[in-house]
This record gives C-alpha cells, sequence and structure tokens, in this order.
C-alpha cells in the first residue's frame, strides 16, 4: 500500500527499509514471517529499483526455480509475495537523516519531512541512487524524453522506428538484441570494435549483422538533428575522422551508470569506496541494529546478485527479530510444515 497521508506524527514501526528493489520487497518477506512490521522508503516513483527503472522488459536467467523471467515480472511476483504482510510505501522520497532517539529507537527523516521511528533499519539501496551518463554532445537536453532514451522502459514504443543505439557494453548489446526484432531499422554505433559485454551476446550481434538485419559501424555522435525535441538524424566522426549522418528517430545512448550514493555518506556508517561493509553471520554494519543487504553491502566474496541479496535478508531477519522481540525466542519453521507461517501467508 501506497502511504500519502499527510505527517503531523512519527510513524512507527518494526523496520524502515531503505530501497524497494528486488531485495527490499524480499526483506518484506523475510521479516513478515518473523511477525515484524515494514515501511519502505524509495526515491523512485515505483517499486522495483533498477529492475524497474533501468531494464523492466530485460530477461533474468538466474533466479532459482524460475529458468527465465523479467525484471518487471520478478518485482511483481514479489509484491504478489510480500501482499499477506501489508508493507507500506513511501515513494519518491529520499532518507536524510538517522538519528538514535534512546535504546532501542531511530528516528529517520526523509526529504519530505517525514518521520519514521523503528527498532531496526534496512539499506537495500542498491548502490545509491543511479543515473545514467549523459554523452557530452551539446544541445542533447532538448531530445531526451521525446528521441534520446538512457533506459528502454516499454519496447513497443520503438515499433516501426529507425533506432541509433550507441554504446558497446552489456546494455547496448542486450538492447540491440531484444529491439531488432521490433524497429524499422536498427544501428549500432561503438567508438571501437572491441565490445565490454559478454561474449555471447556480440557473437549473437555479429550474426545479425552479417544477416543484414544489423547495422554496426565505428565512430562517435558529435551533433543531434532535429526540431522540437524530434530526432531525424545524427552526425558522426567516423573511426577514420571523416563524418557521415546517420538517420535516426531514436537514440539510446547506453554509456554506464553513475552512481550517487547520497545521504547514506552521512549517516555515521564506516564506508569501502562507497560500499557498506557487513558481517556475513547477520550483515549489520557498523551500527548495531542498522543492516544493509543487496549492491550495497560488500564482504569478502561477494557476488552482485540478486539471489545473493535474497540469501542475505533471509540471515538479516534473523538478527532483527532479536532486536524487534528481545524477549521472545525464536524458534526456527519451515514454510512447507509450519502451520503457523502458513497462516500468515493465507495458505487454506
Amino acid at each position: 500500500m501506497l502511504d500519502r497521508t499527510p505527517m503531523t506524527e512519527p510513524i512507527k514501526t518494526d523496520v524502515l527499509i531503505i530501497g524497494a528493489g528486488p531485495c527490499g520487497l524480499f526483506a518484506v518477506f523475510e521479516l513478515g514471517l518473523l511477525d515484524m512490521k515494514t515501511h519502505l522508503v524509495d526515491i523512485l516513483d515505483k517499486v522495483g529499483g533498477q529492475c524497474a527503472e533501468l531494464y523492466p522488459e530485460k530477461p533474468i536467467y538466474d533466479i532459482p526455480g524460475i529458468p527465465y523471467c523479467t525484471a518487471q515480472g520478478l518485482v511483481e511476483d514479489l509484491m504478489k509475495q510480500i501482499k499477506p504482510f501489508g508493507p507500506q510505501f513511501h515513494l519518491q522520497e529520499m532518507i536524510e537523516t538517522i538519528e538514535k532517539i534512546g535504546d532501542p529507537l531511530f528516528r529517520v527523516t526523509t526529504d519530505q519531512g517525514k518521520v519514521f521511528e523503528c527498532k531496526v533499519v534496512v539499506i537495500a539501496a542498491g548502490g545509491g541512487s543511479f543515473q545514467p551518463k549523459r554523452p557530452p554532445i551539446q544541445g542533447i537536453e532538448a531530445f531526451e524524453g521525446t528521441s534520446v532514451f538512457y533506459s528502454v522502459r516499454k519496447m513497443e514504443q520503438y515499433r516501426g522506428k529507425r533506432v541509433l543505439i550507441v554504446g558497446g557494453g552489456d546494455s547496448a548489446l542486450d538492447w540491440t538484441l531484444n529491439l531488432q526484432p521490433v524497429a524499422k531499422s536498427l544501428t549500432l554505433l561503438h567508438r571501437r570494435s572491441e565490445f565490454r559485454a559478454a561474449p555471447a551476446s556480440v557473437q549473437k550481434m555479429l550474426a545479425l549483422v552479417e544477416q543484414g538485419d544489423v547495422s554496426f559501424k565505428l565512430g562517435q555522435v558529435t551533433t543531434l538533428h532535429g526540431e522540437g525535441g524530434k530526432l531525424h538524424s545524427v552526425t558522426v566522426k567516423g573511426a577514420d575522422g571523416a563524418s557521415f549522418e546517420q538517420p535516426a528517430e531514436v537514440m539510446l545512448p547506453f554509456f554506464g551508470l553513475t552512481m550517487k550514493l547520497g545521504p547514506v555518506a552521512d549517516w555515521g556508517l564506516n564506508l569501502d569506496e562507497n560500499l557498506i561493509p557487513v558481517d556475513t553471520a547477520k550483515f549489520e554494519t557498523s551500527e548495531a541494529r542498522i543492516f544493509a543487504v543487496g549492491d550495497i553491502n560488500t564482504y569478502p566474496g561477494k557476488l552482485k546478485l540478486i539471489l545473493s541479496g535474497f540469501h542475505e535478508a533471509a540471515l538479516m531477519a534473523q538478527q532483527a527479530h532479536k532486536y524487534v522481540y528481545p524477549d521472545k525466542k525464536l524458534i526456527f519453521q519451515y514454510t512447507t510444515s509450519s502451520s503457523s507461517l502458513q497462516k500468515k501467508l493465507g495458505v487454506k
């Protein structure tokens, strides 16, 4: 449920989760099984984190037991999974301050002036606030949101268009492969013939080039041409130094993301290269009762995989229970056999 109620008094909850991406959502599930109430705050206007914002239709193949799903599909399934626990969402808000107000409470304030009081804080903010890197092309701002896009949210909007993809990383190659069947024409432009993408994706792209289904060119975009935000072509400086004009109605520059850690850096936690070190038994930070799960944390052997974040959330919840219910003994149970857990999940 999305909470839009005006703030008069602090919102009290057992656990406040910062970030509503897949790891934050699964944390709701693990905490809910142990009777802990949660509120989630996210700077985006929707749940799902990077999965929903940057690549909702991108395929994911490494979620255990799910051979294939889209990023958005995973988010939707997680939302169904946590529905029995009634989490409250506070979107388009950013946490600004976390302060102790005695043991065991934290007071957490957003940039919109909303105040929370909680016993546990879970940081599941991915890498912080991600923003795409803007190409250094004069006047590109006039085309952003109409002809120039930094992420693909709906593939259908590119149907029948002359699409130009710029870049040589995974995103550029992935969307070359995924948009080729949809676009009227698709050109991939990269400044060199070597790529930073998965070799299998590169081979698939080259096969499409050989078949004549994709055009691959070397060079860099120097100028955009169009009116009223509508692009009709770009000028490209080729690898040989000569310039040529490339028709394009849509340009998708994939030059990577800039990570802005934001206020996390001011919360008094130990940081290691803009990541939060945690232990691997509880995934607790240098501050007791504050945990970090998902891409925002670091520890020896860390893998930045969604499934790793799910594991971290499960162990975090075990320790969080001790903080929220210090006098209550936690009895480990399985959802397959525990009637009390099944009741919480609405299993009949």
